[in-house]
């Protein structure tokens, strides 16, 4: 049998194989999906997405917490032929507004709560873009799907599928254009990966709008047959009894939630003999958070890492437990991967340099932006991850830093130079520059060194509820620190490595 190379071939191949199957269930909700129902209901949102006044082939952006309902809006766009976008609940209005007028969007659908904000952002765009409300928990006296349904083409396999904005090194977030034939790629992939089946669950609490949980959570199930439990929310007091109590094989996290369940109770360990690993992913994991958790929870966790631009994993460490190397990112998942110099050319094992990725998940490019997809290929093909590392002997890669800049806050990636332009706004602010500190939770918070006007003042209090207004709470940072100039290289560029050395020396 061919491998299914589009999302509506996967929920097809199991709605043919296991129709009475579950797919999904919501662990705080009397509602459950099965293959037969996600089928039609796929059909049934085709037919209002039409009756929006879109067609397929348009993008339509999603404001939604998760919930099965948001679950059914993506899949059911995806299966039709729409390119979905879904927007970081974590944006302000500001970045919000910016997304939605560069992804060339026709309809935005958002819950209830984000109704007002979203119609406010709309009204500012060039275009028309329409509006449809509609709550993440499905609720069919409220939300009702059309009991008709209408036939859209099979959509292409190299079809744009996924429209996701990640930050890069300047301000401005890059639309990553993902296909239908990479979406099906990694679904696979991972699925092969950890060797999931059928009667494997995976508990989803991560967002829908981070590539993490629309790859290795919505649609990998998809590829093997199995199901998911979805939580509104990730909550440490919460997690084991929602895993346990939907019987869930395996779970998928990134490393704030591993340090925020080892300061939470332990369950009963017998209660857990049922989950046979936990992923982690998206940001790195301290080696001694991994060994805590695998002592103290009994349960092995899998280090993998990827990126928007590669649908999530591009590396994973073995199933197998005794073959994974503590530290390592793991081998290429699905894909080739490899080390280069500066030059592009391929470095020896053990040697550092740039990763490099390709192979079948590896995204078509950035939207509407032809000069940041081309630096971000190599002239024959891989795609330059930015980050540096080495490869071993045995394939293993490590990853020792990064060529970018970004900040990894709880796996989203913040620019920086964005927290600097803010506070650039400020009235009171001569300079500023971002970095990334270490937090045990959330791996790296933001710390922030401020340069004011002569003659002006500005306390942190002012500063930090000017960034909330206009960066967010997640993006305001933690720690502020006022000095007199900003450690500068020979092109006058900020060296952003260097401002935790020049704090301590300016204190």
């Amino acid at each position: 049998m061919s491998q299914a190379a589009t999302v509506r071939a996967l929920i097809a191949q199991q709605a043919r194989t296991q129709p009475q199957a579950l797919y999904a269930v919501a662990t705080e909700a009397a509602d459950r999906i099965d293959y037969a129902g996600l089928q039609q209901q796929c059909q049934r949102v085709a037919t209002l997405l039409l009756a929006q006044g879109t067609q397929p082939g348009d993008t339509v952006s999603l404001v939604m917490p998760n919930g099965l309902n948001t679950l059914r809006l993506l899949l059911g766009a995806l299966h039709g032929g729409w390119c979905v976008n879904p927007v970081n609940l974590l944006s302000s209005a500001e970045q919000m507004r910016y997304v939605l007028d560069h992804s060339d969007c026709k309809l935005v659908i958002a819950s209830p709560e984000w109704a007002d904000t979203v119609r406010a952002v709309i009204a500012t765009l060039a275009r028309p873009v329409a509006l449809l409300v509609c709550s993440a928990d499905f609720n069919a006296a409220h939300d009702p799907l059309p009991e008709n349904a209408t036939a859209t083409p099979d959509p292409a396999a190299d079809a744009m599928a996924l429209l996701m904005y990640t930050s890069g090194t300047t301000g401005v977030p890059k639309g990553v254009v993902l296909t239908q034939a990479n979406l099906a790629a990694n679904a696979h992939n991972i699925s092969r990966e950890h060797g999931l089946a059928p009667h494997d669950s995976v508990l989803a609490v991560l967002p829908l709008y981070h590539i993490n949980a629309f790859a290795v959570t919505m649609l990998a199930p998809l590829a093997h047959g199995g199901s998911l439990a979805m939580p509104p929310r990730f909550s440490a007091g919460s997690f084991w009894q929602q895993a346990t109590g939907s019987a869930c094989t395996w779970i998928n996290v990134v490393p704030t939630m591993i340090s925020y369940l080892l300061e939470g109770a332990t369950p009963p360990l017998e209660s857990l003999r049922g989950i046979r690993f936990c992923r982690s992913a998206s940001a790195a994991l301290p080696p001694a958070h991994l060994q805590a958790f695998e002592a103290r929870f009994g349960i092995g966790v899998i280090e993998t890492m990827g990126l928007t631009e590669t649908v999530a994993p591009a590396f994973s460490n073995p199933l197998e437990p005794a073959l994974r190397k503590l530290g390592s990112v793991g081998r290429a998942s699905g894909c080739e991967a490899c080390v280069i110099d500066a030059a592009l050319q391929p470095v020896p094992d053990g040697s550092t340099g740039e990763i490099a990725i390709r192979g079948p998940q590896v995204m078509r490019g950035y939207y509407k932006n032809a000069a940041a997809t081309q630096a971000s290929f190599t002239p024959d093909g891989w795609l330059r991850t930015g980050d540096l590392g080495h490869r071993d002997e045995d394939g293993f890669f490590f990853v020792t830093g990064r060529i970018k800049e970004l900040i990894i806050k709880g796996g989203e990636n913040i620019a920086p130079r964005e927290i600097d332009e803010v506070l650039l706004r400020h009235p009171s602010v001569l300079d500023a520059a971002a970095t990334g500190i270490l937090d045990p939770h959330y791996g790296q918070e933001i710390m922030v060194c401020i340069v004011l006007r002569e003659g002006q003042a500005a306390d942190e209090a002012a500063l930090r509820d000017f960034c909330a207004t206009h960066l967010g709470r997640f993006k305001t940072p933690k720690v502020f620190h006022f000095v007199r100039d900003l450690p500068r290289g020979p092109s006058g560029k900020v060296q952003r490595l260097k401002l935790l050395d020049w704090v301590a020396r300016s204190e």
